[in-house]
């Protein structure tokens, strides 16, 4: 793999990719969280996914091992394993490489053809959650602030999606810090989704998916 993609793309964004060693390395030094199904991850400068591809494939194996006796829980806690990364990156052709080596990841752990329900919802949930956009700005490429879905498993096949504006989660630090105001303010309180949606299945996930415009961001 190749650390850059051109000289020009270094000297006018300093893009160079961690090496796949490092990234292991790395993510080695949070293993359990990596093979939790619902910890979250956030990359802010996600690349072509070098960092979201391992992650994601730890999680499926972790899927695998405590619900692949369960046809039905298994393709539904895969899916909820995929729902807990995200990424934001600044180069549009980043982003949909990003996208699509994550949904090939997916789409061959659970042997998925493209128009398959599960393959629909994968993408649909990934146009949420791999942002086009500036992370230090947090503003989508269109300027809009930047929003993420947090997607929760109710059981029985339906999730549960909050989104949440990437500034205000970037508080949580300064509004906990032990000076603060707010010290003793507990998150629930700080800390509101701008939106809650009703539940939803697979079904309705991939219906989405035919409609969604993938590059929006929000």
């Amino acid at each position: 793999m190749s650390l850059v993609k051109s000289r020009q793309r270094v000297a006018d964004h300093g893009e160079v990719f961690t090496p796949p060693w490092m990234v292991q390395a790395m993510l080695d030094l949070v293993k359990e969280e990596t093979e939790r199904t619902d910890a979250r991850f956030l990359e802010p400068a996600c690349g072509s996914g070098n960092f979201l591809v391992p992650i994601v494939q730890r999680k499926l194996a972790a899927v695998r091992l405590k619900y692949g006796h369960n046809l039905f829980e298994h393709q539904h806690y895969a899916l909820l394993a995929l729902m807990s990364v995200y990424g934001i990156e600044l180069l549009a052709d980043n982003v949909f490489e990003c996208r699509a080596n994550v949904l090939a990841v997916f789409a061959e752990y659970l042997k998925l053809q493209e128009g398959d329900e599960q393959h629909g919802a994968a993408a649909y949930v990934l146009a949420r959650n791999i942002v086009h956009g500036d992370a230090l700005a947090m503003r989508t490429a269109e300027g809009a602030p930047i929003t993420f879905a947090e997607w929760g498993y109710l059981g029985k096949g339906k999730y549960q999606r909050r989104d949440f504006r990437f500034d205000n989660l970037t508080g949580a630090a300064a509004y906990s810090a032990e000076d603060s105001l707010f010290a003793d303010l507990g998150k629930h309180e700080i800390f509101m989704p701008v939106k809650t949606w009703q539940p939803i299945t697979v079904a309705e996930l991939a219906a989405l998916a035919s409609s969604q415009v993938t590059d929006s961001g929000v």
